[in-house]
């Protein structure tokens, strides 16, 4: 190598006088020097009548290029030109070969390049936007490939876009946290220069070492086939639009949007294809039987009923289906791949807990009550519960005395007495559970006193609460409004979670302390003492998630409200593009 990083010319240093005006004139310049590189140009260029050879360009003639666009960070070629959060991958990737590309030969795409390309531009199929890697641009870099310089943009633009396709596909796009999600922000373990170089560049198999890259939990690879399940159906459906009922319908009316409807549920799998349907446009069997299974996989009471919202879910495009299956596939990416304990697991807009065991399997659901939307609602975030409490007080938040029970007071100076609560110090000290006076109820609205309720039946923490610390002083309890549970839209807590069989899930997070049967669970909780604690032998993840679709183990996907719009502001965070800037 001679000092510039060009190959050296161990051939005649002196080549033929008429060579040398030839080349002369080709290239415009004296040529002083001897390098073979300058030369095989020269040839190329004679072979071809004035026009260049790109096959026949080296390796030094594309590493300038290269190792300079690499070190800018930039390439005005990309969709999203600023690749700096991938900078010092990108230069450790081609610091390996000397800044000579690897996915081109002989002015074509290298067989893996073809892979990933394909890949690439099927980005839909994982959830993820093709046009962030360049899906429509490719056709044009490989017909440009034979061009002088385009051979350096090309296979740059590639790096950077599987990079970026790996990266996306294994932690997600955006940082969970500029969503306000207090998850912890996962970094890729992934050496991507590496897995380029060591799986990509000469591997056989490129789409399995890029699906290798995605999260393994069950619950995303369901929601993963019911992504291509409807990516297919937005193909199938022909768009039309149900007519109003303004009334709603029942069983046995008449609806001119029959064949539309019975069109739509076989479609989705509601209605079986050899159903035979009422004459005319009657809505009975089994068309009523379609719409309660649409309406119960859409959070809806299953009666059958054509009303209002039952309509707007039925006539909301398949496509915002495919975008609710994706945004849920990007949430799936955010959580690390592994947890010490079985976790439990609530999400929000399908008001549901699950416990899982060590393979993922669920072994205990239920039904919860969140936070009410808009005003209390319950955050998104990861926690480990360390211990539960029976027969808990509950110790009303400073928000809520301020905003709701004051007020009370200031109506009712017996409100606190007749609902079993007691004024105490901010140290926890009792003052008083009768009348309250004009001295208490100013300390009371400059919160230097607090405001408790006793434990018991009414308690509205109910008989146990379950607890895993965080700053936002949300936890699972029991609740003494069991009715609630029958709803189908549950937002009516102040964001803490109600559960709706506490005992099953108090005795589940006590597995680890055989004495602690269910049995014992329940008397504890309706004759034990008061405000009892016990700590769990191990610490259990809690995952407070929000997933507006849902594929079931039988493979029914669900799709539920965006209550708190969170999915509207992932969508905003994506649009924004790169860089997504994920560090913490």
């Amino acid at each position: 190598m001679d000092e510039t990083g060009a190959p050296e010319d161990n051939s005649d240093p002196h080549p033929p006088k008429g060579f040398l005006d030839m080349a002369t004139i080709a290239f415009g310049v004296v040529l002083k020097t001897r390098r073979s590189a300058l030369i095989r140009c020269a040839i190329g260029l004679l072979a071809c009548g004035g026009a260049p050879l790109a096959a026949k360009v080296t390796p030094a003639l594309t590493a300038a290029p290269l190792r300079d666009l690499a070190a800018s960070g930039r390439l005005p070629d990309l969709r999203w030109p600023d690749f700096a959060d991938y900078r010092n991958d990108v230069q450790r990737f081609y610091e390996a070969s000397d800044f000579e590309g690897g996915w081109s030969k002989d002015g074509k795409p290298t067989p893996q390049a073809q892979a990933i390309i394909e890949v690439l531009q099927q980005a839909q199929e994982k959830g993820l936007n093709p046009e962030d890697y360049d899906a429509s641009r490719w056709a044009a870099r490989l017909q440009q490939l034979r061009e002088p310089g385009a051979r350096a943009s090309y296979d740059l633009a590639l790096t950077v876009c599987v990079m970026r396709y790996v990266s996306d596909l294994h932690v997600g796009r955006v940082n969970p946290r500029q969503v306000k999600f207090a998850i912890a922000v996962r970094h890729s373990d992934y050496d991507l220069a590496q897995f380029l170089r060591q799986d990509l560049l000469h591997g056989t198999n490129v789409k399995a070492e890029l699906n290798a890259a995605e999260p393994t939990f069950p619950g995303y690879q369901r929601n993963l086939t019911s992504l291509h399940q409807y990516l297919a159906l937005s193909h199938q459906d022909d768009g039309g639009v149900l007519p109003a009922t303004p009334k709603g319908l029942d069983a046995g009316g008449h609806y001119a949007g029959v064949p539309r409807l019975s069109r739509l549920l076989r479609l989705l799998g509601d209605l079986p294809p050899d159903a035979t349907l009422p004459p005319g446009d009657l809505y009975g069997p089994p068309l009523v039987e379609g719409v309660r299974r649409f309406q119960a996989r859409h959070g809806l009471a299953p009666d059958g009923r054509l009303g209002g919202q039952t309509l707007k879910e039925l006539n909301t495009p398949l496509a915002a289906r495919v975008e609710q299956l994706s945004l849920t596939l990007e949430r799936w990416r955010w959580l690390r791949p592994e947890f010490p304990q079985p976790p439990v697991v609530v999400n929000i807009p399908e008001f549901r807990l699950r416990a899982l065991d060590g393979s993922g399997k669920i072994v205990l659901t239920m039904n919860v009550i969140v936070g009410k939307a808009l005003r209390h609602d319950t955050p998104v975030f990861e926690k480990d519960m360390e211990y539960l409490v029976f027969r808990p007080y509950w110790n009303v938040p400073r928000s809520i005395q301020r905003s709701e029970i004051v007020p009370a007071i200031e109506r009712d100076r017996n409100y606190l007495a007749k609902r079993n609560y007691e004024v105490t110090t901010l140290a926890g000290q009792p003052v008083t559970s009768g009348a309250i006076d004009d001295e208490v109820l100013a300390q009371l609205r400059a919160g230097k006193l607090a405001v408790r309720q006793k434990p018991g039946p009414t308690n509205s923490l109910g008989l146990i609460k379950l607890i895993f610390p965080n700053e936002n002083n949300v936890y699972l309890h029991s609740t003494p409004s069991q009715q609630l549970f029958s709803r189908n839209r549950r937002d009516f807590s102040h964001g803490c979670i109600r559960v709706e069989k506490p005992e099953e899930l108090a005795a589940w997070a006590l597995r680890g302390k055989p004495e602690w049967t269910l049995q014992k669970v329940r008397a504890a909780m309706q004759e034990g003492k008061d405000n009892v604690q016990v700590n769990l032998p191990k610490p259990i993840p809690v995952l407070i998630l929000y997933r507006t679709a849902v594929t079931d183990v039988s493979g029914s996907v669900h799709f539920y409200a965006d209550i708190y719009g969170h999915d509207s502001e992932l969508k905003k965070a994506l649009a924004k593009g790169y860089p997504y800037h994920r560090q913490a």
